[in-house]
């Protein structure tokens, strides 16, 4: 940590400090750092830079990207890129700092950042809903934010990911199981407003069923539902995707993908859940539940995933970069022309292929 401006609002870091310290640090002088996810105490803010890293918070405050407003980044050729705005408004040409955000270490290495804060987060209610169908879910989320709401998280979960996650806990689940989807919201403002715009959800059959957390241990409570993820390597043999679509197509995309993949690998098990107000969903495959070669069945998994995902118009990494897994199937998000760019660019800054070889280009 470098220093924080409470004038500005900003927080001067090095890109080994973790999340969870800038988080600390932005707190200590009354703001937030509004970037985060379950990794806060081992990951370090060059990799969430690197990565563009997401998090539930997005809906308000926007990916990684959003909350940078400067850069030091060392090219391949040793020279140091001093890009260390700390301005909100800096209309001075190309804004350089947005090739290395989400370059995945590609192009040059962050080695320190100007971050944007966030004011202190006022109070917030806790609510899980239980939904007839994908279309409730969208409606729900436009009638919160039409109430005054400020959404801090909107967590879609499909009923398999739901009962997979009550089932892993010792209490009595929330909402019943049977459910086809649930929501878990996280909202500042008026409960008033809240319990208003929940009441006429429940008229209007949006919301089939409620829970509005009635303290910070029972919003907790709410919350490890959600985050059943962190079990997921331990007790599943996890085939993950992070992907993102257009919110109104979600739901038929999750149909879809279970009937592709059910019709190819019969008895093959699915969970799903995601942030639909900023269009991500993650789907899960079990692979416990297969009995072919690993490697090879796997493969054709994320064929058949990413090919569904070009056929949707969405992209095949909404917050977790492409790495080596996904660069094989870049060309299903990514048209030639964009992809042609992409690699000049790449030759330019790093023309003998040191950083990060072999990651995100082929």
């Amino acid at each position: 940590m470098e220093s924080v401006d409470r004038d500005a609002a900003t927080l001067t870091v090095r890109a080994g400090t973790t999340l969870e310290a800038v988080q600390k640090a932005a707190n200590d002088a009354g703001f937030r750092y509004p970037v985060d996810f379950g990794a806060r105490g081992s990951c370090q803010i060059g990799g969430t830079i690197a990565t563009n890293a997401g998090g539930h918070g997005v809906i308000r405050h926007g990916m990684t990207r959003d909350q940078v407003l400067g850069l030091e980044v060392v090219l391949a050729d040793g020279r140091i890129l001093d890009l260390m705005n700390g301005m909100i408004k800096n209309n001075t040409g190309y804004d350089l700092k947005h090739c290395f955000i989400g370059a995945e270490g590609t192009l040059g290495i962050v080695t320190r950042a100007v971050l944007r804060l966030a004011p202190p987060q006022g109070k917030t209610h806790t609510l899980l809903c239980g939904l007839p169908n994908y279309k409730a879910a969208v409606t729900l989320l436009h009638r919160l934010r039409g109430a005054g709401l400020a959404l801090e998280a909107f967590e879609v979960m499909w009923q398999d990911f739901y009962t997979l996650s009550c089932g892993w806990r010792d209490s009595q689940p929330p909402l019943p199981t049977g459910h086809t989807l649930y929501v878990l919201c996280e909202a500042e403002g008026d409960a008033n407003h809240l319990e208003t715009a929940l009441e006429a959800a429940i008229e209007t059959g949006e919301v089939e069923d409620a829970v509005l957390a009635s303290s910070t241990t029972q919003a907790r409570e709410l919350w490890a539902i959600r985050e059943a993820t962190g079990e997921f390597p331990l007790k599943l043999a996890p085939i993950n995707f992070d992907i993102s679509l257009p919110i109104p197509t979600i739901g038929a995309f999750v149909e879809a993908a279970g009937e592709r993949l059910k019709q190819r690998w019969p008895g093959i098990s699915i969970v799903n859940f995601g942030h639909i107000g900023d269009s991500n969903l993650h789907l899960t495959v079990d692979g416990r539940s297969l009995t072919e070669d690993a490697p090879e069945i796997r493969h054709a998994i994320e064929a058949e995933i990413y090919r569904l995902v070009g056929e949707y118009h969405g992209s095949i990494s909404a917050e977790h970069g492409i790495g080596l897994l996904k660069r094989d199937f870049l060309h299903h998000s990514v048209r030639p022309e964009a992809l042609e760019v992409m690699r000049a660019l790449k030759h330019t800054l790093d023309p003998n292929g040191i950083l990060n070889p072999g990651k995100l280009l082929n």
